[in-house]
């Protein structure tokens, strides 16, 4: 694969390059090499902004990641009822992850091989952990059913929502289906969980 090489470059343009390589080779099976081919860069050039290929690897899925701890700050997370927060916040989960799906795609296939995959695993734990206080929150004030497994229907919503970077693709100039689709999530995520009155 030759890629002619470019007059100019950003740190931007390269972290999305190596983002689509990832994705394309897997982590493990992409060289600095490799990389250098498809930026249409020296390996030099890009040891001028970055350490080496795992600085990339945090640096995408830190993006993926701020995405989605921003919702959890975001006013629709934190106020009102429980079952309205999470239910907002799924619906901003699916959004993010369609404004991001490179990046999140990425985030998604970490095993857990190296100090960076690690910590991109323990902080997706970590959200997902939030996800689940705001589901017992919802429950304690009597709008989800207490017979639900908490942990289990975390599992279920992202579950849901993360396989959407396997067949999700934008379509040029937006859809929308974009707000159908987050919709769609959130309705089958809850309906099912919601406590009768």
């Amino acid at each position: 694969m030759t890629t002619p090489k470019r007059d100019t470059y950003t740190p931007e343009t390269l972290l999305a390059v190596a983002v689509r390589v990832f994705n394309e080779r897997g982590y493990d099976g992409t060289s600095m090499e490799y990389l250098s081919r498809a930026a249409g860069i020296s390996k030099s050039s890009i040891y001028h902004h970055v350490a080496g290929k795992e600085e990339l690897l945090r640096r995408a899925v830190s993006r993926a990641l701020d995405g989605l701890f921003g919702i959890l700050d975001e006013p629709g997370a934190t106020q009102g009822r429980a079952v309205a927060q999470v239910e907002y916040v799924t619906r901003r989960t699916v959004e993010v992850l369609m404004d991001e799906l490179p990046y999140v795609t990425l985030l998604l296939r970490v095993r857990g091989n190296t100090k960076t995959e690690r910590w991109a695993l323990e902080r997706r734990r970590e959200f997902d952990q939030r996800v689940s206080e705001l589901l017992k929150a919802a429950v304690a004030e009597g709008d989800l059913r207490a017979d639900v497994d908490i942990r289990m229907a975390t599992r279920l919503i992202f579950g849901m929502v993360n396989s959407l970077v396997e067949w999700y693709r934008p379509q040029p100039g937006g859809s929308p289906e974009r707000e159908q689709l987050a919709d769609t999530v959130v309705q089958l995520a809850f309906e099912g969980m919601r406590a009768s009155r």
